[in-house]
Parts: structure tokens; C-alpha cells; sequence
């Protein structure tokens, strides 16, 4: 599938995020020049050594697991960092955003694949993050919605169960946290296997990357 393809199958109100880690600057700019303007990385370094020799108008999204003290790197230029799953983190990317007088997109990020490996927060942890009073305190992070992955599985009806507990999850934070905060509004969802079934679930964001690029 190419870039084009991807597009055609993406309705108009889901936003992509072309995943570009371990790309090139040369295959980048070969999918900005076809119109794509927000890349995916997930390691700092490589996005900051990007940023840097890429056009300016780049909206970039850290996509992997950040750890506190990669921050600093980022904050001046981050877009939105899509794995937030801790009050720690959150504290240190307000922190490193008034710095630069920003304030920075993230998405809480949920545990909602069968493998243990992955990161992320569960119901009841979110709740606890976003009534503690430190949370309260944060003017400098905007809490835009929420992202979780599925589990790597062939199995499209568990794949579908995985999607739509995070449309629950989203659901119930817009109702019971963010009901007048028209900017949450995000469910990242869904990546280059799954990323079509992701929508029909309700996903408004996806990620895709080897799909676009060709197989790492």
C-alpha cells in the first residue's frame, strides 16, 4: 500500500500520524513532499536529530514510552506525546513545557492488550491520576484524549473487544472529567495491521508506519 492508498482509506475526520522511526530524512521528506505533516518517532534522540534537519512546519508526536528525564530534549518543539501513563511524567512535561512558555498535547495511555508487555494505565489508575491535586496543578500539559494498543493477534474479534474497551474508557472520562473540554477529543487507535478495523471502532487518530515506508 502506499502513502496515496493509505490516505484513501483514512475518512477526512481521522488524523494520520506517519510513523517514521528508523527512516531516513530523504524517505521523510519524500512523504512530506506528498502533503503528510505529522510524523511519529519513538525514541528522543532520533526525533530531536530530525526535528533539526527537517522542515519547520512538522507537527512530530513522540509515540513510545518516555522516561522523565528525556523530557527537557523535547519540550521545546513536541507536538503531542501519545504514552503518558504516569502523574510523574506528566508533572516533568508541564515542568519542561512552561520553560518554553508551551503548552504540550498529551494522551493517557491504557493497558488494553492481553500481553503483559506493554505500558500503560488501567481504569481505575486514571482515576487516581486525574483527582490527585497535582494533576489539578498542571497549566502547561492538555489532556487530550486517550491511546492504547491492541494486542499482535490475527484474532480480529479480540482486536475489536480491545478497541471498543478504550471507546468505553474514552466515553467515560469525557463524561465524567472533561465534559466541557471540546479539546478531548482523541482516541489513537489503531496502527498499519489493524488500523482500518481501529476506525469502525471509533478511532480518531492512527499511526501507521511500514504501511507507508515498506517493512522495517
Amino acid at each position: 500500500m502506499s502513502y496515496q492508498e493509505v490516505i484513501a482509506n483514512i475518512p477526512d475526520e481521522v488524523t494520520l500520524v506517519a510513523v517514521s522511526k528508523t527512516k531516513s530524512v530523504p524517505e521523510i521528506l519524500e512523504i512530506y513532499n506528498q502533503g503528510q505533516r505529522i510524523f511519529g518517532e519513538n525514541k528522543v534522540q532520533e526525533l530531536t536529530e530530525k526535528h533539526a534537519e527537517l522542515p519547520g512546519d512538522i507537527q512530530w508526536h513522540l509515540i513510545g514510552h518516555l522516561q522523565t528525564n528525556k523530557v527537557k530534549y523535547i519540550a521545546s518543539f513536541v507536538q503531542m506525546i501519545h504514552a503518558v501513563d504516569s502523574l510523574k511524567l506528566l508533572i516533568e512535561i508541564d515542568k519542561q513545557a512552561k520553560k518554553h512558555n508551551r503548552v504540550i498535547d498529551c494522551l493517557l495511555q491504557f493497558h488494553i492488550a492481553q500481553e503483559t508487555s506493554k505500558f500503560g494505565l488501567n481504569r481505575e489508575e486514571a482515576i487516581e491520576l486525574i483527582e490527585d491535586e497535582a494533576f489539578r496543578q498542571l497549566n502547561n500539559i492538555r489532556i487530550r484524549g486517550v491511546m492504547g494498543m491492541a494486542t499482535y493477534t490475527d484474532n480480529q474479534d479480540q482486536i475489536r473487544k480491545e478497541f471498543q474497551s478504550l471507546a468505553e474508557l474514552f466515553a467515560f472520562l469525557k463524561e465524567n472529567y472533561f465534559l466541557h473540554q471540546p479539546s478531548f477529543d482523541v482516541k489513537s487507535m489503531g496502527m498499519s495491521g489493524d488500523f482500518e478495523l481501529a476506525i469502525e471502532s471509533g478511532s480518531t487518530l492512527v499511526r501507521v508506519g511500514s504501511l507507508i515506508f515498506g517493512t522495517r
